[in-house]
């Protein structure tokens, strides 16, 4: 039975655990402590964590959202980069029988061989977890990835990425990484986070991303592969219009320009428009009749 600590996320708490191991946190890791209790709870909630829900969590530090998590789940699977950790997280984290940690960048990790190891007989599987703001969207891209079924994913970020992940067309966030993500999952801006909840306090504001399935029906795609190409090509620059954009990517010889200013006039997409002002749909209808042009 758990016994009746106080929260790792309470300040005192967790002032203690970092003096006891005199821990320096490290910059290059993006390392900040949460210390609002509250406000991890409220994030568990988010996250919809049930008895027969397995959670991932990516960078566990101390445990503090760790140990809300394995209150809910049934097993909770943390994957922490830092070796310096392990040692506090198998003392912060002693009471809990269905936590495992591994020393493991998520990043070149094999999460259906590691959720075949340690999460078997599961039923649904969630990825929570507070992201380093200088990885973030990398983290998200990989997790979008994976050949395995992540029925949810809520994650905690800077607030100015989360912004850009829930960005719709004709505002200044929207950009590659909002159609990149919003092409495979709803987003939903679900809680913000002041920077006073962190230990050391970063410079700005957080705030938690909830991805679930997607319930918008989008045109079918020919190539995921060309479909990055093209969203990234189209936004390298984004003070150049389409048209520019694209004879970067595609090419600037005459056959080729003329190719697509006709696959733009087929799609009805003015060669001026600013990369902003498409939706999705758009940019899968481009994507596609620009492969089957053979302009990349």
């Amino acid at each position: 039975m758990v016994n009746q600590k106080p929260a790792i996320a309470t300040p005192l708490r967790t002032k203690a655990i970092v003096e006891a191991y005199n821990l320096n946190f490290k910059k290059s890791l993006g390392q900040n402590f949460l210390t609002n209790l509250a406000l991890l709870q409220k994030m568990v909630a988010v996250a919809e964590i049930g008895q027969d829900d397995d959670v991932i969590e990516i960078g566990p530090g101390i445990g503090a959202l760790t140990e809300q998590l394995a209150q809910k789940a049934r097993r909770v699977l943390a994957l922490e980069v830092d070796q310096r950790l392990l040692p506090v997280l198998a003392e912060t984290l002693a009471d809990y029988q269905n936590i495992t940690i591994l020393q493991q960048d998520i990043l070149t990790a094999n999460l259906a061989e590691l959720i075949d190891q340690y999460l078997p007989g599961h039923q649904q599987i969630k990825v929570v977890a507070n992201l380093p703001y200088y990885i973030t969207s990398p983290i998200i891209k990989f997790l979008l990835q994976q050949p395995v079924a992540l029925s949810v994913i809520v994650v905690m970020m800077q607030k100015e990425v989360a912004e850009r992940l829930a960005a719709v067309p004709q505002t200044k966030a929207y950009g590659a990484l909002s159609v990149l993500v919003q092409h495979q999952r709803k987003v939903e801006l679900a809680l913000k986070v002041p920077k006073t909840s962190f230990v050391p306090q970063p410079k700005v504001d957080s705030a938690v991303i909830k991805l679930t399935q997607a319930t918008q029906v989008y045109p079918p795609l020919l190539s995921s592969t060309a479909f990055s190409r093209v969203v990234q090509g189209c936004f390298l620059h984004r003070r150049k219009n389409l048209k520019n954009n694209l004879q970067s990517l595609c090419g600037k010889d005459e056959t080729t320009k003329m190719k697509i200013l006709a696959s733009l006039e087929t799609l009805q997409i003015l060669p001026t428009s600013r990369p902003e002002e498409l939706t999705i749909s758009q940019f899968i209808n481009l994507t596609n009749l620009l492969e089957k042009n053979n302009l990349f």
